[in-house]
């Protein structure tokens, strides 16, 4: 990463930062009590960092995964209180 620009380098570390956050088991256990999958918060998180990185297959396989995990955790949240 010799030729990395203080800006790109500002959000690598940023992500790294947030990817530290969100392997946290005190941060996990907040994040669990308020209905958010952690795993699923790092794979978004990482979506994020490859479209911005400009891998933007990655990014948008990443974003479906996501997208699709939380829709189909969200129908069957609400198909348990029905």
């Amino acid at each position: 990463m010799a030729d990395e620009t203080a800006a790109m380098k500002e959000l690598r570390e940023v992500f790294e930062d947030l990817d530290a956050l969100l392997k946290n088991p005190d941060v996990g256990s907040e994040l669990t009590a308020r209905g958010v999958n952690t795993s699923l918060a790092i794979v978004a998180a990482d979506a994020l960092r490859a479209y911005l990185a400009g891998e933007k297959a990655r990014a948008a396989e990443d974003f479906e995964t996501v997208a699709e995990e939380i829709a189909t955790r969200l129908a069957a949240s609400k198909r348990d209180l029905s």
